[in-house]
């Protein structure tokens, strides 16, 4: 599947390359730059790059690109999401992925790559048994190895969890203190305009999960409202079927944390944004404009939003900005032309509502340029705690094959994915909006169509998958009923001399469940 694995900076520097099955040469990200100069973000460059023999998959994590190699065409999400997976690892080893990070722990990020993967197969992706395989970095460990000259982390003893029937949890575990907690978060990415409606509202929800309990737990969570689920991944653990027959998450978690669901709710439910912002951002001819804001929440349910920050790129033609907040911090970069007003907390209550954060001031243009075409774009970000803004909420959480009673605690968290985007135009009549807007709109709305169509493909597959495992469940029930009543003929026929055995068949013949079946 994946030959080769190279890692590169933000400065088009490839400083860590891994190769499994065939040595590929750098020569082959050749290609990845071509497409990476094509566009103007980072984030931009396209996840599936073809060449003439290879297919360059990228990520982008943490100003770092993770570029798979692959000369077979397979399912690219795959691939996509065990990228993912290798980033995930290395944030939990070393806490964060960054380049002076793995450089750093050279040692060990190939040895966890060498486990990852096989022959360019995925092997070893749980936490659990990578950290009991190779034991994560600390300064102790660092001296003991610098005093005996061993450069590997690599355990001797093979680890527990792979003698268990259960690949993803460790056998002999055991808590003084039995605890497991649900974080369900959900992260919002909106565009709305400047009326205030919303263009395109977002949620990607995921539930993480900390359990640290004794023995071989089986747990049920189970929804309030489970229908609002879409688009889910599940964590291996998930018991699929029981999801699908009752929306009802069952599984035995791993040990510690991990994250049990994602999903993901489309444009097409209503969602209501928990914040407003009232704007009047006007230029005038000469060298000047002014610049007024107001923020507020709305129905967040008495809860105080935190962590509210709003950012807005000016345009070129603006040297500087004198703004006064009501509340917060603001700052402004002449040079990235980059305004960032840090509010804070925004109370709820009837008393905040009088006073809400405001941000009024002048903004100083250059001499003899012109007036900007359009007002930027306002960029907010939020925290609001104990709320799903989808409607989401966990009912109950059961505990089977074990006697103790653990603590359980469920925690909501609803913030911004990137930035909530408030759009606004110059307010003239007739203006379009941008064409890059416009594209962009349009190639994500291609790729969603594209993602559906995988997803469909999958799906008729488990169904084709499943309807042939019914039926050959009834193709044994139905042998197994022909030679039931085979012997039951051969019964009546011959007769029966032990009463025991005759008042039986009786009480068998009469069961009307046995009935409907012989008929």
């Amino acid at each position: 599947m994946i030959h080769s694995l190279f890692i590169i900076n933000a400065s088009g520097d490839v400083f860590m390359e891994k190769h499994w099955k065939t040595v590929v040469g750098k020569s082959i990200c050749d290609y990845f730059f071509e497409a990476q100069s094509k566009c103007a973000n980072s984030e931009d460059v396209p996840p599936v790059i073809a060449t003439p023999h290879h297919y360059l998959i990228n990520i982008f994590r943490n100003n770092l690109y993770f570029v798979a190699v692959l000369t077979n065409e397979i399912a690219p999400l795959f691939v996509i999401e065990f990228l993912h997976r290798i980033v995930e690892i290395f944030e939990d080893y070393f806490t964060e992925c960054t380049e002076t990070a793995l450089k750093d722990n050279y040692v060990i990020v190939y040895e966890l790559l060498d486990e990852m993967l096989d022959s360019g197969l995925p092997l070893a992706t749980e936490t659990n048994i990578l950290k009991e395989l190779i034991k994560p970095p600390n300064i102790f460990r660092k001296v003991a190895n610098l005093v005996t000259g061993d450069n590997t982390n690599i355990s001797n003893v093979l680890p527990s969890s792979q003698l268990s029937n259960i690949p993803w949890r460790r056998m002999g575990v055991k808590y003084t203190n039995n605890e497991s907690y649900f974080d369900l978060i959900e992260e919002i990415d909106a565009i709305i305009d400047r009326n205030g409606a919303t263009v395109m509202c977002e949620i990607q929800g995921y539930i993480d999960c900390c359990v640290k309990l004794t023995g071989m737990p089986d747990l049920t969570l189970s929804f309030i409202n489970p229908r609002l689920l879409d688009d889910v991944s599940f964590h291996p653990c998930v018991r699929l079927k029981k999801w699908e027959s009752e929306r009802v998450l069952s599984f035995i978690p791993p040990d510690g944390n991990f994250r049990l669901i994602s999903y993901h709710i489309g444009s097409q439910n209503s969602i209501s944004i928990p914040v407003y912002v009232k704007h009047n951002i006007q230029f005038r001819e000469g060298s000047g404009g002014r610049f007024e804001l107001t923020v507020g929440p709305k129905q967040t349910m008495g809860k105080t939003l935190e962590a509210v920050v709003i950012e807005c790129t000016m345009p070129k033609s603006v040297l500087n900005c004198t703004l006064t907040p009501t509340q917060g911090k603001c700052t402004f970069d002449p040079v990235k032309k980059i305004l960032v007003w840090d509010i804070g907390k925004i109370e709820s209550n009837a008393q905040s509502a009088a006073r809400l954060p405001s941000l009024r001031g002048n903004i100083v243009l250059s001499t003899g340029q012109p007036i900007p075409e359009s007002n930027p774009i306002l960029s907010v970000r939020f925290t609001l705690n104990q709320i799903a803004i989808s409607g989401i909420r966990v009912q109950r959480v059961d505990m089977h094959g074990e006697k103790y009673k653990p603590f359980k605690g469920v925690k909501y968290i609803t913030t911004v994915k990137k930035d909530l985007q408030k759009k606004q135009t110059m307010g003239k009549r007739g203006r379009k909006p941008m064409k890059s807007d416009s594209n962009t709109r349009l190639e994500k709305s291609r790729e969603s169509a594209r993602q559906c169509r995988h997803r469909k493909k999958l799906r008729y597959e488990y169904l084709e998958e499943l309807v042939g495992d019914r039926e050959k469940a009834i193709t044994q029930l139905q042998q197994e009923l022909e030679r039931i009543r085979t012997i039951c003929q051969y019964l009546d026929r011959n007769g029966v001399n032990n009463e025991e055995i005759r008042q039986e068949l009786i009480m068998w013949s009469e069961d009307p469940d046995v009935a409907n079946l012989m008929k």
